[in-house]
């Protein structure tokens, strides 16, 4: 899952950031509505963490904004302005939590997991190609009914292989799958990935180069 947020104050944006990457979301992160536009723009997004007071503007008309424009992704407010008439506000225009500052990560995190599950549209419980089966309860990878022991960014490019299955996908796209913003596409970081996988996906194999358009399993 990956989530984008938007803090103008550094030292919470860096807390927020690891906090998230910790507990297993691929994070991008900006300081101010201009860059958090760009980022929308080109990525696709599970939850967005919102500041409310930005040097560009208020984060909850922005929010507004994008809301008219029919944009569903789920929004976690996290603000100083905590009275009960901006919580209200915050819900009614556009937010779907709204969490007060000074806040615990814990709690932080929980929250933006919850939304997470709530703005996705459930999976099916297990994914296949073949005799590759993916099992998205579990987190759960078998080959012929043997559990294959995958890292967390493997697990990812697979199941957006099999999410995809028979259809080509694009380097873009998996390395969105796995890595943060950072990334680069055309660096070797998938690769790498994709020669592991291929190893501990044995044979025969299943991940085939597709010219010009990517990737596909089975």
């Amino acid at each position: 899952m990956r989530i984008l947020v938007i803090e103008d104050d550094e030292t919470l944006r860096s807390s927020v950031h690891s906090s998230l990457r910790t507990a297993g979301f691929a994070v991008d992160s900006v300081g101010d509505l201009g860059p958090a536009d760009e980022a929308l723009f080109v990525n696709s997004y599970d939850c967005v963490v919102f500041d409310r007071l930005l040097p560009g503007g208020d984060g909850l008309d922005y929010v507004e904004r994008k809301r008219a424009e029919s944009w569903a992704v789920p929004v976690l407010f996290l603000t100083a302005l905590g009275d009960p008439d901006q919580r209200v506000a915050g819900l009614r225009r556009g937010g779907d939590d709204y969490l007060e500052k000074p806040f615990v990560i814990a709690e932080m995190v929980a929250r933006v997991r919850s939304l997470c599950r709530r703005g996705r549209v459930a999976p099916p419980p297990v994914l296949r190609a073949g005799d590759l089966e993916l099992d998205t309860g579990r987190h759960e990878v078998r080959r012929g009914g043997v559990l294959l022991s995958l890292t967390r960014t493997e697990f990812a490019v697979v199941r957006r292989l099999l999410e995809n299955a028979g259809e080509p996908v694009s380097r873009a796209d998996l390395v969105s799958a796995g890595w943060d913003v950072h990334a680069d596409p055309a660096s070797n970081v998938l690769d790498v990935v994709l020669s592991s996988l291929r190893r501990k996906l044995l044979n025969p194999p299943l991940i085939t180069t597709v010219p010009k358009a990517g990737y596909r399993i089975g």
